[in-house]
């Protein structure tokens, strides 16, 4: 069996719609994640400036090759510490929600933000205070979601409020809806005190949200100056293994997105996917 792989799409170089969509297309991929401002940086994608018919021009170009726009990357700071700014990202991200289906997609995806402007690691964001906060925003977007047959897909990571599967379990208790989905990035939930033991925090994670695991984003990690650091699919410690007995047994079509892996490493690292996911 072959695995669903696709890319970020602006882990491609910035290029014209059409040039975009047949580069992505050309290496083989299946899919993507879509993050407008991040691809399209010269098209206005501002609050405000999205229409069905600008989702459907996008959308048709990549329906011409062939290629699902698995997730409509909205990635927000859902609980910015500057109410107006946070105000303005929620109603950008329910914009998103509202004209996913023109694009051709049903997943409009973001992680949980931080308890500061700037996203990153900070043991502030996991006390009661922000889980709640998060909680509060979660619940906008997915009632929003509700109204127009789309899914919220939540990221965790130990950036973020949601830092542990614990975490993500109890969100999604706490917000009992099935507009609310997960997008599982395994190297997310790794940190220096646990990477060692990384085949029981998979299996932890299967066990409290498996069954709602709609996304899952592929990348690896090396361990640099005692920091869990990011690297291309392939080049680095995460067990591929252990994850692929769980998505091929329970989700075998799921969408598998690489992220921070780019060229020279988009072949290698494709390949290194659907051997391991082959294998499984």
């Amino acid at each position: 069996m072959k695995a669903n792989i696709g890319i970020r799409a602006h882990d491609v170089p910035s290029l014209s719609l059409e040039q975009l969509t047949k580069e992505i297309a050309g290496k083989g991929f299946t899919g993507v994640q879509l993050a407008l401002a991040k691809s399209f940086p010269d098209i206005n994608t501002g609050l405000g400036s999205l229409s069905p018919g600008l989702a459907r021009y996008i959308g048709g170009a990549f329906r011409k090759e062939n290629l699902q726009i698995a997730v409509l990357g909205c990635y927000i700071n859902m609980i910015h510490p500057d109410v107006t700014e946070r105000r303005k990202v929620l109603e950008r991200f329910k914009e998103h929600i509202r004209y996913a289906r023109d694009f051709g997609c049903s997943i409009v995806g973001t992680e949980t933000g931080n308890v500061h402007a700037e996203i990153h690691y900070t043991e502030d964001n996991f006390t009661e205070q922000p889980y709640q906060q998060v909680v509060e925003s979660v619940r906008e977007l997915v009632s929003e979601a509700e109204k127009f047959g789309v899914i919220v897909g939540i990221e965790g990571g130990v950036n973020h409020p949601i830092h542990t599967p614990q975490r993500m379990k109890r969100l999604l208790d706490d917000i009992p809806s099935n507009n609310l989905q997960v997008i599982f990035d395994p190297a997310n939930f790794l940190t220096i005190d646990n990477y060692q033991h990384q085949e029981q925090v998979f299996a932890e994670a299967f066990e409290l949200f498996g069954d709602r695991i709609v996304i899952l984003h592929a990348k690896d990690f090396v361990i640099d100056d005692n920091w869990v650091k990011m690297a291309p699919v392939g080049k680095g410690l995460l067990n591929y293994d252990a994850v692929f007995k769980y998505i091929k047994y329970q989700k075998p079509h799921i969408n598998i997105l690489l992220e921070d892996t780019r060229e020279p490493h988009l072949s290698h690292s494709k390949n290194y996917l659907q051997e391991k996911f082959e294998k499984a």
